[in-house]
């Protein structure tokens, strides 16, 4: 986790919408790629060093698979060797 002293922090609001155009059976997978696409351009770090907490996930999938939240608020962290934490703020 982020218990290191060189990190940054902040907060995002990203848009799920376009998660809509998916198929029904991939939407909720769809919004999870959307989610790291967004913070991997901000952080500027590769998308397999993103790390999304257990809870962000449960977020996004707790309507089921279909209905998904339209805009979700998570808190990003960035650590001094170049991963990335999503959570929830």
């Amino acid at each position: 986790m982020a218990d290191e002293e060189n990190t940054t922090e902040v907060l995002l609001s990203i848009s799920l919408r376009k998660a809509r155009f998916s198929s029904r059976s991939r939407r909720a997978d769809t919004a999870i790629e959307m989610l790291k696409d967004a913070v991997s351009r901000y952080t500027k770090s590769d998308k397999n060093d993103i790390w999304i907490d257990n809870k962000v996930n449960e977020l996004i999938w707790s309507r089921g698979r279909r209905k998904l939240p339209t805009r979700v608020n998570v808190k990003v962290i960035k650590l001094e060797d170049g991963t990335a934490e999503i959570i929830l703020p």
